[in-house]
C-alpha cells in the first residue's frame, strides 16, 4: 500500500545528549577509537546488532539506556571530550594542506569521482578494493586538510551478501539501505525542497536527488534515482545495485555518475578546478565538463577540449583487459547519440573517443580509452602497475617507446586510523608518540619503532589473534546455524582454530588470478602442516566471487571441502560475507598475509598493507605494492618476480616455492621462542616491517602525492588557459589544429654526428639534422637527438633524448638544429635517430597521439 504522505521521525534525545546526533552523522568516527567507544559505551549489544550504525543505534536505543547515561558522570565527561575534540578538528587550520599551501592561489577544490566508496561497514555501497581505497582516500583528504569533495552513487541494495549452501556453493542475496537511518543527510535548496539533478535518457528524463555523508571534513554526495518522479522502474533502479545487472544498467549507472555527478556540483554550488576520476566509471563526467564549458564560455568542442582536459585526473586500476567497461557502438549511440550531437560531433566523432583504434569501426566503446584521452594527467596505482598499463595502453601513441608512454603512477596507500587495532594504536602512542597518528608519512616517528619492548609488542599481537579466534567461532556458529547444521557440527565451532598457532590470513575478491587455492595444491604437504602437534598452522580464508564468475565460485567450494576433510578441519576455516568489519579482525589478528595473484595482474592490493601496518608479515608473490615493497629482512616472496607463458607450469612451480618458505623459514622462525616464551627474530621482523614500510604505504602520502604532483599543476594550467576570456585556451585548440593539419609536412631530411669513430666513455658527441618544416615554425616542436645502446635486434634501447637547438635555415638542406655536448656516458654498441614532437608551453605533455615523427630508418647508412 502506497502513502499518500510520507513524514521522516529523527531520534529523539534529551538536551544534554544532543551532540551524540552530530557526532554520529559526521563519519569521522570511523576512524576514532575514543568516538567508537563513546557508542559502545551508550549499549555496546545495539553498537554490535546496529551494524556499526550509530544513527541507527540512537533512534531504537532504550529510553532507559538513555537515562542512564544522563547520570553517569563518566559518559558524560566521556560525551564531552568527544564532542570538543571534533569540533576541534572541524576548525584545525594548522593541516598539512594549510601548512604547506597556505598561499596557493584561491586554494583549489578537487571533486573526486568514483563508482564506489567504503568509508564505514554500515553503508554498503561498495565492493571491494576500489571502493576501500576511494574511502581511504576522502579520510587521508580530511586529515591533510585537502580540499576536495567526494561525488558518487547512492545504492539502494548495494552490493550483494553472500552466503554458503550445504555444496559450499555461494549464494547472493541483497538487503535494502535505509538511506534515513544511515549516517546521510538529504541536500536541500533555500524553500526546503531536495536538490535534484535531471539527465535526459532516450526514453525520458532521470531525476536523481543528492545526499551527503559528512566524511570529516570531506563532503561526499550521492545520487539516488529511487525517487517517485521517475514513473518508469528501470529509471528508479539506476541506482539499485552495484555491479549487478547487465551492460544497459552498467551504462545507465555510468552516464548517471559522470553526467549527473557532474551536474550536483553545479547544483549545489561547487567550483572545482581539478577533477579525478578513480576508475573509468566516471568518464562520461569528462564529456559533460566539455558540454557546460561550451555553453558557458562559447567554445567550440575542441577549444572546451582543451581546457576541461587541463583539469582531468585519471586512475587505472586494472591491468586485466576484462576489468574495463567495453560497451557496444549501437549502445552509444542509443544512449548517446543525441548529446554527442549536442556537442557538435558526428557518430564517428563521437565513438571515436573510446576506440583504441580510431579506424577500427567494429570495435567496441571503452570507458578506459575514453578516459585516457580526455585527461591531461594520468596515473597508475603501483610501480609495476605503471609498467603494465603503459605497455597495455601503448596502442593510444603508436611510435612512442612503452617507458615515454604519458601514463604515471602513484603507489597506492591505506588510512592507518581506519585499519589499525586500538590496542596497537595504544602502543603506537606510547613508543611513537603522536606524529604517527598526525602525519604518518613521516619516516622519522616509524624509525622509533625499533624502541618498542619486544614483550608489548607481542603481546599486543597474540592478543589480537585471540580476538580473531573469538571472532572466527562466533561467526562460524552462525553460518552453521543458518545452514541448519546438527547441533554437534554447531559446538564443534567452539573448538576452532588454536589462538596459540601460526595464523595465516587471505582474504581478498575470488577471481581466478589471484589463485586463493595455490595453498592447497599439495594436500599432503599442506596436512603436515596444518597438523604439526608441535608446530601447527592454521589458514583462514575470506572472499567473494562476483556473482557471474562460476570460476571463482568454484574456488570457495573447494575451500570449503577442503575444510571438512581431516586433518584440516578446525584448522582451515572459510569465512562468509567478507566485509570492513571482518577484515579488521583478519588484518589485525593474523600472523602472515598470504598473496598469490599471477604477475602482473594485480594492479597493487591494499589488504598487504593493512596488515603489514598491525605487526602483520607479509608472504607474497613479487606483484602490485609488494613488488617495490618487498626485503628479505621484514616478508618473504614467493618466487623471483618471474612471468610464465604455462598457467599450469607456474602453480606447480609457486606452489612448491610457497610450501619451501612455509617449511624451512616462515613456521621454524614463528615457533623459535626465546627462554622468554618470545619468538625474537620473528618480533625482529615486525619492527622492520613497521620501520621501512608505514612512512610510504599510506594514504596519507599517496594523497599529498597526488596533491603535489597532480592536483595543484592541473589547477594551474587550469587557471592560465581560463585567463581573460578562455583566450589561451582557444590559443591552444587553434594552435593544436594548425599543428594537426601541417604535421604530414614535417620531416627529417639528414642527420649526422660527430665524431662518428673513436668514440670512448666521457668523450661528447655532436649532433645535426635538417628538417623540413613545411608550414610549421620551429617554436611549434621539440627536435630531439634520441641516443642509446643497441640490443640485440639492432633497436634502440634506454635512450636519452637530448634536445636540440634551432640554428636557422641551411640551404637547401632545410631547417638546421644541432644538439652539442652529447656525453657517452658507457661502452658498448650505440645507435642513435632524430624523432620530432610538438611543443607548446601550455601542453601537459609533448606525446599528443599522432604527432611524432621518426627519421626515416633509412636516412642514413654507415
Amino acid at each position: 500500500m502506497k502513502p499518500i504522505r510520507t513524514l521522516t521521525i529523527r531520534p529523539s534525545l534529551p538536551e544534554r545528549l544532543e551532540p551524540l546526533r552530530d557526532i554520529a552523522h559526521n563519519l569521522r568516527w570511523a576512524w576514532n577509537h575514543d568516538t567508537i567507544e563513546l557508542f559502545r559505551r551508550l549499549d555496546s549489544d545495539l553498537w554490535e546488532t546496529s551494524g556499526h550504525n550509530p544513527v541507527l543505534m540512537l533512534g531504537t536505543v532504550r529510553q532507559s539506556r538513555l537515562e542512564d547515561a544522563l547520570s553517569d558522570e563518566g559518559f558524560l565527561a566521556h560525551l564531552d571530550r568527544v564532542a570538543e575534540n571534533l569540533e576541534a578538528y572541524l576548525a584545525a587550520k594548522s593541516a598539512w594542506f594549510d601548512r604547506e599551501h597556505e598561499h596557493e592561489e584561491g586554494r583549489p577544490l578537487v571533486a573526486y569521482f568514483s563508482a564506489e566508496f567504503a568509508v564505514t561497514e554500515c553503508m554498503e555501497i561498495f565492493a571491494g578494493g576500489l571502493g576501500v581505497l576511494a574511502g581511504d582516500h576522502l579520510k587521508s583528504s580530511s586529515d591533510l586538510g585537502v580540499p576536495l569533495v567526494g561525488v558518487g552513487l547512492l545504492y539502494q541494495e548495494g552490493y550483494f551478501r553472500q552466503y554458503l549452501n550445504e555444496a559450499g556453493w555461494q549464494q547472493e542475496f541483497r538487503e535494502d539501505n535505509d538511506f534515513y537511518n544511515l549516517p546521510l543527510t538529504l541536500e536541500r535548496d533555500t524553500d526546503g525542497s531536495p536538490v535534484t539533478v535531471r539527465v535526459r535518457y532516450p526514453e525520458a528524463d532521470v531525476v536523481a536527488q543528492v545526499w551527503r555523508a559528512q566524511v570529516g571534513r570531506i563532503p561526499l554526495y550521492l545520487l539516488d534515482t529511487n525517487l517517485p518522479a521517475n514513473a518508469r522502474a528501470q529509471d528508479r533502479d539506476i541506482t539499485d545495485e552495484l555491479y549487478g545487472g547487465d551492460r544497459q544498467l552498467r551504462i545507465r549507472q555510468e552516464i548517471m555518475l559522470g553526467i549527473g555527478g557532474y551536474r550536483a556540483l553545479k547544483a549545489l554550488g561547487q567550483e572545482p578546478q581539478v577533477y579525478h576520476l578513480n576508475e573509468g566509471h566516471a568518464a562520461f563526467m569528462g564529456l559533460e565538463r566539455i558540454r557546460d564549458l561550451m555553453e558557458a564560455q562559447g567554445l567550440s568542442f575542441e577549444e572546451a577540449r582543451t581546457a576541461a582536459s587541463s583539469s582531468l585526473v585519471f586512475t587505472t586500476h586494472t591491468p586485466v583487459p576484462a576489468g574495463h567497461d567495453y560497451f557496444p557502438m549501437e549502445m552509444m549511440r542509443h544512449y548517446l547519440g543525441d548529446y554527442a550531437r549536442g556537442l557538435g560531433l558526428s557518430d564517428e566523432e563521437f565513438l571515436s573517443l573510446g576506440r583504441e583504434d580510431p579506424q577500427e569501426t567494429s570495435s567496441l566503446f571503452c570507458m578506459t580509452t575514453l578516459a585516457l584521452k580526455l585527461a591531461d594527467q594520468r596515473n597508475a596505482v603501483s610501480r609495476l602497475h605503471g609498467e603494465v598499463s603503459r605497455d597495455m595502453w601503448q596502442v593510444l601513441w603508436p611510435r612512442l617507446s612503452k617507458e615515454e608512454i604519458p601514463i604515471d603512477h602513484v603507489t597506492n596507500g591505506v588510512h592507518f586510523r581506519s585499519w589499525i587495532s586500538l590496542e596497537m594504536n595504544q602502543l603506537y602512542d606510547r613508543y611513537l608518540g603522536p606524529r604517527w597518528r598526525e602525519e604518518p608519512a613521516d619516516q622519522e616517528a616509524w624509525g622509533r619503532a625499533e624502541r618498542i619492548a619486544p614483550t608489548e609488542l607481542w603481546r599486543t599481537h597474540e592478543r589480537r589473534r585471540e580476538r580473531l579466534v573469538a571472532f572466527v567461532r562466533r561467526r562460524l556458529r552462525e553460518q552453521l546455524k543458518r545452514r541448519g547444521a546438527p547441533r554437534s557440527e554447531i559446538a564443534a565451532a567452539d573448538e576452532a582454530l588454536d589462538p596459540r598457532a601460526l595464523t595465516i590470513g587471505f582474504a581478498r575478491r575470488f577471481a581466478t588470478y589471484k589463485r586463493a587455492t595455490l595453498l592447497l595444491r599439495d594436500r599432503d604437504r599442506l596436512a603436515r602442516l596444518v597438523a604439526d602437534p608441535e608446530r601447527p598452522v592454521q589458514i583462514l580464508f575470506a572472499g567473494k566471487a562476483h556473482p557471474k564468475d562460476e570460476a571463482g565460485k568454484r574456488l570457495i567450494a573447494d575451500i570449503v571441502h577442503a575444510s571438512r576433510e581431516e586433518p584440516f578441519r578446525g584448522r582451515l576455516v572459510f569465512l562468509e560475507d567478507y566485509g570492513m568489519a571482518a577484515a579488521r579482525y583478519l588484518v589485525q589478528g593474523s600472523d602472515v598475509w598470504l598473496n598469490t595473484p599471477r604477475r602482473p595482474r594485480e594492479a597493487s592490493g591494499t589488504s598487504g598493507m593493512k596488515a603489514m601496518a598491525n605487526g602483520v608479515l607479509n608472504l607474497s608473490i613479487l606483484d602490485g605494492w609488494w613488488d617495490e615493497a618487498y626485503q628479505p629482512e621484514f616478508g618473504w616472496a614467493i618466487g623471483q618476480g618471474e612471468v610464465y607463458d604455462d598457467p599450469e607450469y607456474q602453480d606447480e612451480v609457486e606452489a612448491d616455492a610457497l610450501y619451501e618458505l612455509l617449511e624451512r623459514e616462515v613456521v621454524p622462525i614463528f615457533y623459535d621462542r626465546g627462554s622468554d616464551g618470545l619468538p625474537h627474530r620473528w618480533i625482529e621482523r615486525m619492527k622492520a616491517s613497521l620501520q621501512h614500510l608505514c612512512a610510504y604505504f599510506n594514504t596519507h602520502r599517496m594523497v599529498q602525492e597526488y596533491t603535489d604532483r597532480f592536483y595543484l599543476p592541473a589547477a594551474g594550467r587550469t587557471r592560465r588557459l581560463a585567463a581573460g576570456d578562455m583566450d589561451r585556451a582557444r590559443s591552444l585548440a587553434e594552435w593544436k589544429a594548425r599543428i594537426r593539419e601541417g604535421w604530414s609536412d614535417v620531416e627529417v631530411v639528414d642527420a649526422e654526428a660527430e665524431p662518428a669513430e673513436g668514440l670512448t666513455v666521457r668523450d661528447d658527441v655532436s649532433a645535426k639534422a635538417w628538417l623540413r618544416l613545411g608550414r610549421l615554425a620551429p617554436e611549434d616542436i621539440t627536435v630531439q637527438f634520441y641516443f642509446g645502446e643497441l640490443d640485440i635486434d639492432g633497436e634502440i634501447t634506454a635512450a636519452e633524448a637530448t634536445p636540440m637547438e634551432p640554428a636557422g635555415p641551411d640551404g637547401e638542406r632545410g631547417y638546421l638544429f644541432r644538439a652539442d655536448d652529447v656525453p657517452c656516458r658507457r661502452s658498448g654498441r650505440f645507435g642513435y635517430t632524430i624523432r620530432i614532437l610538438p611543443s607548446h608551453p601550455d601542453l601537459a605533455t609533448p606525446y599528443l597521439p599522432g604527432l611524432l615523427t621518426w627519421a626515416a630508418p633509412d636516412l642514413g647508412s654507415e
